[in-house]
């Protein structure tokens, strides 16, 4: 089974989770809004059941599971199936897309980056979340090979910056938080500039 099945078949495991998880989900909130323009017309990539676009006001998302789609609608995301390798919307038509841990879950992430820096408009912002591949909760998830996870490919921080470069992004900005133990986060968690520390990174880059 592929990794779009298993979204499709366990979509509401996944949902769940941001219910059990809740204050690691809003402290993740808490480090994309740090450099989420507070304007403009935005798309997020891999929109899953519509957790993050729905609060952060992102216009619009894709996704490749049709009933995640059906949740975030539910949710008040306006959202269609497809790949984030081929997005179907045209040239300079975004002012900034989002990538919620998605990068690790497509087929090529080279390609859907560079379909990002397509659909930008010029000094359009490409903000892309990860689980930090070296981090304590990338070597956790690494270890525990769960429904989702066994199908990733997490990245560093830097692999994820040099595929940016590559199509053509500039001008970094990361924020990190998530630095303790999922089971053990009962209330916010901090959020920091840079990168290292903690589990969940945001990186946010210019197309210029």
């Amino acid at each position: 089974m592929g990794s779009e099945n298993v979204f499709d078949e366990y979509f509401e495991k996944y949902d769940a989770w941001y219910d059990r998880n809740r204050f690691v989900y809003l402290s993740e909130l808490k480090a994309i809004k740090k450099v989420l323009p507070k304007k403009g017309k935005g798309l997020e990539i891999g929109v899953g059941t519509g957790r993050f676009a729905s609060k952060l006001g992102v216009s619009c998302g894709i996704d490749s599971s049709a009933k995640m789609i059906a949740l975030a609608k539910m949710r008040g995301v306006p959202a269609r199936i497809a790949a984030a390798e081929k997005l179907p919307f045209g040239k300079n038509f975004f002012d900034y897309a989002l990538m919620v841990v998605t990068l690790s879950f497509v087929k090529n992430p080279q390609a859907a980056i560079r379909e990002c820096a397509r659909v930008l408009k010029d000094n359009g912002k490409l903000i892309i979340a990860i689980i930090d591949k070296n981090s304590f909760l990338g070597r956790f998830y690494r270890r525990k090979k769960g429904i989702f996870y066994k199908h990733a490919r997490l990245l560093s921080p830097e692999e994820t910056v040099s595929l940016m470069k590559k199509s053509g992004f500039r001008k970094f900005v990361f924020y990190q938080t998530i630095f303790r133990p999922l089971d053990e986060i009962k209330r916010l968690e901090p959020v920091k500039k840079g990168y290292g520390e903690g589990g969940f990174v945001v990186i946010r880059a210019g197309r210029l």
